[in-house]
């Protein structure tokens, strides 16, 4: 890794750029991540005995959430020492400090729901490729891989790409399922993160974007012919096994 990211990354929590507001904490509690509920009652396969991993884990907020909802198998690595510190404090001992890559070789384990969270837009096209084939190898036959990255073709995925300095790339959905073909994977889906419905606030703000990206919609439709098109600044990617697709 360049010095100037390694520098980056050991100070990802004070510099502001993960934990904010941690500090303040008591514990962690299940109503602070509304996101990782709704993207576990969605996208994540019921059994208590499967094997999950979150890969560049952060802090552990869904390491946590996949504890409290019941998985016996859950690990987490990042390579920021400062996260995982603050995942430790919260009663997170599983959260590992390394490098993906570097993890996975030396994990003897094959993983049924694997996480790649907001960690690809950080790694340059070789990097990206190294990661996917190895998750590829670690991933069992039926298994699911669960990605979020930063929406090239979103109305302000912009305000995402260049929000961080460790960034290296946004992605669209053409060129995350191109990287997803190319290392062995299938059934490669893409959604939109949309503003999750756990409140008023929250309903007002999910309505609110349905209705306000009508006319965009409607344009690219008139553009391209096509009626389904990802705004969000942030997307979510699903793939698994070429033979486990439908």
């Amino acid at each position: 890794m360049e010095e100037w990211k390694k520098r980056l990354y050991d100070t990802y929590v004070t510099s502001g750029q993960a934990g904010a507001g941690m500090a303040d904490w008591d514990a962690y509690d299940l109503s602070r991540f509304p996101f990782y509920r709704s993207l576990i009652r969605t996208h994540v396969p019921s059994g208590r005995d499967l094997e999950l991993i979150d890969l560049a884990c952060g802090h552990g907020g869904l390491v946590f959430c996949l504890n409290e909802s019941g998985y016996r198998n859950v690990h987490g690595v990042d390579i920021s020492p400062e996260q995982v510190e603050l995942a430790h404090r919260f009663g997170l001992p599983e959260v590992e400090c390394g490098g993906i890559v570097e993890y996975l070789d030396r994990s003897s384990l094959q993983y049924d729901v694997v996480f790649l969270l907001d960690i690809l837009e950080h790694l340059t096209r070789e990097e990206l490729l190294a990661v996917l084939d190895r998750v590829s190898s670690r991933l069992n036959p039926q298994g699911r891989l669960i990605i979020t990255v930063p929406n090239g073709a979103g109305l302000f995925g912009m305000r995402v790409r260049y929000g961080d300095l460790t960034h290296e790339n946004c992605y669209t959905p053409q060129s995350m399922e191109q990287a997803l073909r190319t290392t062995g994977f299938g059934n490669v889906r893409a959604y939109e993160i949309r503003p999750v419905l756990h409140g008023l606030k929250s309903a007002v703000r999910h309505g609110l974007w349905r209705l306000m990206t009508l006319p965009h919609r409607l344009l690219l439709a008139a553009e391209t012919g096509e009626i389904h098109h990802i705004l969000t600044q942030n997307m979510l990617v699903t793939a698994g096994k070429p033979a486990a697709a439908d």
